[in-house]
């Protein structure tokens, strides 16, 4: 009779990380920084949270975020690469998602099934193996679906609550995004980053408790950056790229030009946030 065998290193990590390809992930990162920029007037960020309780930097992490709009996951690529250089990204994604959009198989994001049994187990797996891993971040929207910044009625989806539940060392970060228009033609990206919790705060809750307090501390992160969004605070944000200003080329051309024959300056801009 064959001895038995000692699980062995590679039978443990049977599931294989997501790929990266590195060339090819700082190429669209630096894409993303253009995209953005052209896009938006600005994309600025309010961390002071995690300034305040600095998080630390081998520690797995899992970001997530309420889920507003298309320009997420260009928003997640972004911050991870600002704001937590070093890490590794990883990202769940619809697995019809990623057939159409194959080039992202080769930056860090994974296909899940959200219908399915197999599929929440399937995406439970893969992340655990990230996790496993010291500087890696999984960065998800557990609310499953679009949904206004101001819609706080999405429960979130009960995978988050059970890989926090399942390593101590993980630290969990709120995220709370929004797109708004303040003073210029093109619209704000603003985010804010939460209260951190560490994987070892959650210990003897239970699944339900855990999602609840992960629900109330995104949901708190959500309203602070409504409150200064509401407000158009420009000085609780950090800019982190600036976009295009003015109205439209022509006019904008037009007036430049005027500018230098009269040898006038022209401010091009609309109004005064966000501007650097």
């Amino acid at each position: 009779m064959a001895a038995s065998r000692k699980p062995t290193e590679s039978s443990r990590d049977a599931v294989s990380l997501p790929t990266i390809t590195p060339w090819l992930f700082n190429g669209f990162y630096k894409f993303c920084r253009y995209y953005l920029r052209k896009h938006f007037h600005a994309v600025a960020i309010d961390r002071r949270a995690i300034h305040m309780a600095p998080i630390d930097p081998i520690a797995p992490l899992i970001c997530y975020a309420n889920h507003p709009g298309w320009w997420d996951p260009i928003i997640a690529i972004h911050l991870c690469q600002s704001c937590f250089a070093g890490r590794r990204f990883y990202a769940p994604i619809d697995a019809e998602a990623l057939k159409k959009y194959g080039i992202f198989s080769k930056l860090g994001f994974y296909g899940i099934d959200t219908h399915s049994l197999h599929g929440a187990a399937n995406f439970l797996k893969v992340s655990r193996r990230i996790l496993a891993e010291p500087n890696t971040s999984i960065w998800i929207t557990p609310e499953g679906r679009f949904a206004d910044p101001r819609d706080h009625e999405a429960t979130l989806m009960p995978g988050l609550a059970h890989l926090a539940l399942q390593n101590e060392k993980v630290v969990l970060l709120p995220l709370a995004i929004e797109y708004v228009f303040w003073e210029e033609r093109l619209p704000e990206a603003l985010m804010r980053f939460g209260n951190p919790i560490q994987g070892n705060e959650l210990k003897g809750l239970t699944k339900e408790e855990c999602s609840s307090l992960l629900t109330d501390r995104l949901r708190e992160t959500q309203n602070t950056l409504a409150q200064s969004a509401i407000a158009r605070r420009s000085e609780d944000f950090e800019i982190q790229l600036s976009g295009k200003t003015g109205t439209f080329s022509f006019y904008d051309w037009f007036r430049s030009m005027r500018g230098r024959w009269s040898g006038e300056k022209v401010d091009l801009q609309h109004g005064s946030k966000l501007n650097t």
